[in-house]
């Protein structure tokens, strides 16, 4: 089992949860973030420090899209280890619901 950042992080991009990973198991794109699940050791402390609830254990249902997803990006997006500001306007787009195909950039 490993963690998994889902739709909500699109466009928002916090990175609260970078900063407590204690494995540096986060991927970073344009304006989304992923874990490797094979660095992921299941630790949780990311989960509760994303602003925007994006990150789910992958013992969630309905979550194979982002499994996938998380699995496929980390292996070719740069590692990201400490925090930086969110996206402009991150408040925004908080909360917004299926942004994948409108805002997910590669």
């Amino acid at each position: 089992m490993s963690y998994v950042v889902t739709d909500n992080c699109i466009c928002c991009k916090y990175t609260d949860c970078v900063e407590v990973c204690p494995v540096d198991c986060f991927y970073e794109g344009k304006n989304f973030l992923v874990i490797n699940p094979n660095e992921c050791i299941d630790c949780g402390v990311c989960e509760p420090e994303c602003p925007a609830g994006a990150i789910k254990s992958s013992n969630e249902t309905n979550l194979e899209k982002w499994i996938e997803i998380n699995k496929r990006y980390s292996k070719i997006w740069p590692n990201i280890n400490k925090r930086k500001l969110p996206m402009d306007e991150a408040d925004k787009f908080n909360g917004i619901k299926n942004k994948f195909e409108k805002y997910f950039e590669y």
